[in-house]
């Protein structure tokens, strides 16, 4: 199947955009909560306000076996704070929300609660001390037995009056008190006397404070309820049982009110065994009796959480938008992109076909149009060979035809009794076939070089001797054209090479020279010495070569002139075939020309 550039680069794009904005929302949710976590445990105010929320909940799930119709409170608590308060179950069910309580919506919650609420976990451990000054807490001491836990309409009712009671007393004793029950505790608060000098009650009080306290405050108001008592009891009766089970001394008391007590023995430390059994028997037995454990959410949501069920349909939303978005910047920068190269295919295609003009516009300095310069460049290099070789066939042909021809009819005539079949005519037939070869030879020289097969056979000869040959070879050319050949050599000179090709190649150069100098001029051979090296230098007077027709003189089938044929300036192979001998031999033949002056030709061997 067939993909489209355009939708690669689509979808990668898409890839890439999704995965910035989920890693843009991870990041954000953790980097916000954190800061925000961070800058609300660092106010003291924020953290007391919550403290009294915490606690008040507490007392009403310790006073409760649910938590129905704690909506009152809840509204109560976040008018009074200001604060959003939410419950849910640890599983995360809403049990109630202020929010909703007060029209104010529903948006997330923080990412993790404040707090939990497990009264068995709080009213089962140990409460000890007394308040400092200006109260005085009852409190029980090391057992389950809250005075004011649970307690009935009845025991509220006998406990009001107790107090109202011993307020009385105080009072007729001289000291301002009040006694009121909060939040299940019952409370005494005395007023400062100044005359005595007395400000509270509290460790410390003056000994009189206390045996007032102690005439007018019966312990029947602290006493603890007929809940405590039940409770109690079951906590005491599964501490045991465990403790048993893992065979860990005990011992049993009673208090004042009657509550028996489990403790370690005299002398004995809890060990972690022991005190692990004490707890889990608190709390088993205080769990049915009180509310079930509650997370506390204060505020609103500290951060927007990409992943909760209120925050999916905005993040989806987001990352529509942003898909959207690069989709359309992709699809504008792909189409920019995929056009050239869909020109560059559409040309292709063509020049596959056979239109060898096809060529694509080249816009701007990117990667795409340097590719569309390379392939312009290989576009006229295949024109320039692909119209080199039909000329080239065209003068193989002729070069082919004229030999063939003059061949057929001087035998035809022979045959036919016209001519005589003398010496002569086979001189002339012997010319034609030798022209014939001659050209054969070039285009097996050229497949060889194509194929990287072209070989030579180096050995020590006398330079001098090998130009000497070159330059007999063509004199007699030299002489029909008018023009004439020198060699000039003043020492003779040992090259390693080899003597039949590099005669080829110096005979090439000085035939060319020939044949673009007109009659009158002259053709020069130098033979010298350079350094590490051989020069063979061959100069003419010819007509020259023009700058733009210099660098390709030696490509095969070129002609500075397109007017030459083989009748003016031959097949177009000598020079090519040249350069491929003088690599050969690991050397280099450069070229160079004056318009109306003559060219050079030089050939440097190694020595």
């Amino acid at each position: 199947m067939r993909r489209s550039l355009l939708l690669r680069l689509l979808v990668l794009s898409l890839t890439v955009a999704s995965l910035a904005v989920v890693a843009t929302a991870v990041l954000a949710t953790y980097g916000t909560g954190s800061q925000l976590r961070s800058e609300a445990e660092s106010s003291a105010s924020l953290l007391e306000t919550d403290s009294d929320i915490r606690e008040t909940l507490l007392s009403y799930a310790s006073d409760h076996r649910d938590w129905t119709g704690v909506e009152q409170l809840i509204r109560q608590l976040a008018l009074r704070y200001g604060r959003r308060i939410a419950l849910t179950t640890p599983s995360g069910e809403p049990v109630v929300d202020s929010a909703a309580l007060l029209g104010e919506g529903s948006s997330g919650l923080p990412s993790t609660p404040a707090a939990r609420i497990d009264a068995a976990l709080s009213v089962s451990r140990p409460t000890t001390g007394r308040q400092p000054t200006f109260t005085r807490t009852l409190e029980l001491g090391s057992n389950l037995a809250y005075y004011g836990w649970q307690l009935t309409e009845r025991e509220k009712r006998r406990r009001e009056t107790i107090a109202d009671q011993a307020v009385d007393c105080l009072n007729r004793k001289g000291v301002e008190a009040e006694l009121r029950i909060a939040g299940g505790r019952i409370v005494l608060q005395v007023a400062a006397d100044r005359e005595s000098g007395v400000t509270g009650v509290g460790p410390g009080s003056p000994p009189q404070l206390d045996d007032w306290y102690r005439a007018c405050v019966p312990s029947e108001l602290s006493a603890p309820s007929a809940a405590a008592r039940r409770v109690n009891e079951q906590a005491i009766q599964l501490t045991i049982a465990c403790l048993e089970t893992r065979d860990l001394d005990y011992e049993v008391s009673v208090d004042t009110y009657g509550l028996r007590m489990v403790t370690a023995p005299s002398g004995e430390g809890e060990s972690p065994k022991w005190t692990a059994c004490a707890r889990s028997s608190r709390e088993e037995a205080i769990r049915p009796y009180v509310a079930g454990p509650v997370d506390l959410y204060l505020g609103t949501s500290d951060r927007f959480d990409p992943f909760s069920a209120d925050g999916s349909w905005r993040t989806a939303t987001t990352v529509g938008i942003v898909l959207l978005v690069a989709a359309a910047v992709t699809a504008l920068a792909g189409r920019r992109l995929v056009r050239p190269i869909r020109a560059l295919t559409a040309a292709a295609q063509r020049m596959g076909a056979g239109d060898r003009s096809a060529r694509v516009a080249e816009h701007g300095n990117d990667e795409v149009t340097q590719l569309a310069a390379a392939f312009n460049a290989m576009a006229a290099s295949i024109e320039k060979t692909d119209r080199q070789r039909k000329s080239l066939v065209s003068d193989i042909a002729h070069e082919l035809r004229s030999p063939l021809t003059n061949v057929r009819s001087h035998l035809e005539a022979a045959e036919d009794g016209i001519v005589a079949l003398d010496g002569t005519l086979l001189r002339s037939l012997r010319e034609e076939a030798s022209l014939l070869s001659r050209l054969v030879a070039d285009l097996e020289d050229l497949a060889l070089a194509d194929a990287g097969i072209l070989r030579v056979h180096p050995e020590e000869r006398d330079a001098v001797d090998l130009a000497e040959q070159a330059v007999a070879a063509h004199r007699s050319q030299a002489e029909v054209a008018g023009v004439a050949v020198v060699l000039h050599a003043p020492e003779r000179i040992s090259v390693r090479a080899d003597p039949a090709r590099l005669r080829q190649a110096l005979g090439n150069l000085v035939a060319n020279a020939i044949t673009h100098t007109p009659s009158g001029g002259s053709v020069r051979l130098f033979v010298r010495r350079d350094a590490d090296s051989v020069v063979f230098t061959v100069a003419d007077t010819g007509r020259g070569i023009e700058k733009e027709h210099l660098p390709h003189v030696f490509d095969r089938f070129y002609r500075a002139d397109p007017a030459r044929s083989r009748s003016t300036g031959g097949g177009g192979l000598g020079l090519a075939i040249t350069r491929h001998l003088v690599e050969a031999h690991g050397g280099r033949v450069e070229a160079t020309s004056e318009p109306g002056r003559g060219s050079i030709f030089t050939v440097t061997l190694p020595w």
